[in-house]
């Protein structure tokens, strides 16, 4: 953790050596994910509910969502974008190096500049959770705070699957982007709108639906199931997979001679 915070301050001051451009840098992904929020917003002055749901509600998962992608593709950026090392031979040099080849690609590469949506995020989780009618109890914010850090688990998960195939293929294969991009545009809506075959899928598959629908259903009062709210735990049974194949991935890596 120690030598990770390291790599963490020496990229932060890098950065901030250029100030304006990190600043319009954080500025587009902000921008971006505004213009969804737009969308969400136009729907609800059109309509009153979404399958029953009130647009505070589906603020929070939205919120929720954008926000566990966001803190995901900010400290996991290294695996979103290891195709670039595979081919051009740098994880040969990983490779020979003491440490874990995991952590290296890790701490590789950050996005800060991410931290633009996730602050946006932030402050469409402040309104949806000042406007909406949950009594607000210690289980209900612990419930909260487990969606999102579980949210952020299921996604870098998905971007060592990502980065393990490329063991396999080289480049990434761009069909994994219907999970991480596809898996932030499903979730800002309750997943159950979609319908039961999807719900199904985002529950026993990917389990996105898992950091966000049910622990959802218990934060709003629609279930006192309590074990709604412990479904978040499924995104870190979920790396254990993810982590088996990047060990598969890594024992199969042949250098591309670059």
């Amino acid at each position: 953790m120690k030598l990770y915070l390291k790599y963490l301050t020496i990229y932060v001051k890098s950065i901030m050596q250029y100030k304006l451009s990190f600043f319009f840098t954080a500025l587009g992904p902000f921008l971006g994910s505004f213009s969804v929020f737009l969308g969400i917003y136009f729907m609800f002055d059109r309509f009153n509910s979404v399958d029953g749901f009130s647009y505070s509600e589906v603020l929070i998962c939205f919120s929720v969502v954008l926000m566990s992608f966001s803190l995901a593709e900010c400290f996991f950026r290294g695996f979103d974008t290891f195709s670039g090392v595979i081919s051009n031979g740098e994880f040969d040099r990983i490779m020979i190096r003491p440490r874990n080849a995991m952590f290296q690609v890790l701490a590789s590469k950050f996005e800060i500049a991410r931290l633009g949506r996730t602050l946006q995020a932030a402050v469409i989780l402040l309104y949806a959770v000042l406007n909406c009618s949950i009594i607000w109890t210690a289980d209900k914010i612990f419930t909260l705070i487990i969606m999102i850090v579980g949210g952020t688990a299921l996604f870098s998960g998905l971007f060592i699957i990502y980065a393990s195939i490329c063991f396999f293929t080289t480049e990434g294969l761009e069909f994994m982007n219907i999970f991480t991009d596809g898996g932030r545009e499903y979730g800002k809506y309750p997943i159950s709108i979609y319908g039961e075959g999807v719900l199904k899928f985002f529950t026993y598959v990917v389990p996105l639906a898992c950091v966000q629908y049910y622990p959802f259903m218990y934060l709003i009062g629609r279930t006192e199931n309590m074990m709604y709210m412990l479904t978040p735990v499924a995104a870190f049974i979920f790396l254990i997979p993810c982590c088996i194949f990047w060990k598969i991935g890594v024992k199969h890596y042949k250098s591309t001679g670059s």
